[in-house]
């Protein structure tokens, strides 16, 4: 069962992360425990402290600064931001979601992505699009190609892409990216993205075949962040068509750490060894398989480089 932070808790919580002090009440030892911040506690005649700031994204910033018609909500702890986002009522209104924390983070085929407090990214967004789910094959990939391009233009030179969007490094996974797909009356398609991102620190729980890295650098806080990552997927949103998948079978080369390598698919009992080619039209791996050319969907397969 997910427990959620009281109002009053999350005031206290906010105090502390700005330094000030709180009463050692019942409520900020729970909030705390809840936040794995026990361990961060200093005891004093003034009350509740912690050992070092935490600084928070700071969500007027966001608001202010994201594209207009943008709705931003900022929480201490969530279980998704996703859930969040997808239990709202059908609305042409665009939402942007960021969590401190998440009881239940997810990634892609139901992985767990847990990351301590005010430590790393837990973004969403949700928006319509104008487009049938059958024409969003190339969204993911597309979604992928423009957060990859944030980090190298805010200078994460060294970031680039494993297929279908997990955002990697040659030492191991930064982060990812889930999207969920409602079909709306008509030709028209809900779209919920949600980004995890290791900005401090590597969470504690990952898949067992890759490791986790984080940025680790102090280029750009997570609000900065918070920004143009949701820019960047309005504006992906707003402006997507199939017909642009050229345009990103181009750029998918040059941000693929795999391209023109020895990679191994698994799918399903089956394993295929081949040279990563890119993506198709429709935003699938292409491999060449001893000259045969052979595309896998991105919901299929799993993706490892034989070097590693």
């Amino acid at each position: 069962m997910f427990l959620a932070l009281s109002v009053n808790q999350n005031k206290l919580i906010t105090k502390l992360c700005n330094g000030e002090a709180v009463p050692d009440s019942k409520d900020a030892q729970q909030a705390l425990s809840l936040l794995g911040l026990d361990d961060q506690v200093v005891r004093s005649k003034n009350g509740l402290h912690l050992a070092k700031t935490i600084r928070l994204i700071d969500a007027a910033r966001v608001q202010g600064a994201v594209n207009a018609g943008v709705t931003f909500e900022h929480h201490l702890l969530i279980d998704s931001t996703n859930n969040a986002l997808m239990a709202k009522p059908p609305s042409k209104n665009r939402l942007a979601c960021v969590a401190e924390m998440q009881g239940a983070g997810r990634g892609r085929r139901g992985r767990a992505w847990v990351s301590p407090f005010g430590q790393n990214l837990a973004l969403s967004f949700i928006g319509d699009i104008d487009l049938a789910m059958n024409q969003l094959g190339g969204l993911s990939v597309a979604i992928g190609i423009e957060l990859a391009q944030v980090l190298r233009d805010l200078g994460f030179e060294e970031v680039g892409l494993k297929w279908p969007n997990d955002l990697v490094t040659q030492a191991g996974k930064l982060g990812g990216v889930l999207i969920e797909l409602d079909q709306l009356p008509g030709r028209s398609s809900r779209v919920c993205v949600g980004v995890g991102l290791n900005v401090t620190v590597a969470p504690s729980f990952q898949e067992i075949d890759q490791m986790a890295v984080a940025l680790g650098r102090e280029l750009v806080s997570r609000t900065e962040l918070a920004i143009r990552f949701i820019d960047a997927i309005d504006t992906v949103l707003s402006q997507f068509s199939p017909v642009m998948m050229s345009q990103y079978q181009a750029r998918w080369a040059s941000l693929d750490l795999f391209y023109g390598k020895s990679v191994r698919v698994l799918q399903g009992d089956e394993v295929v060894m081949g040279r990563d080619d890119g993506i198709d039209m429709t935003g699938r791996l292409v491999l060449d398989v001893e000259g045969d050319l052979r595309a896998f969907n991105a919901g299929e397969v799993s993706l490892r480089g034989s070097e590693l």
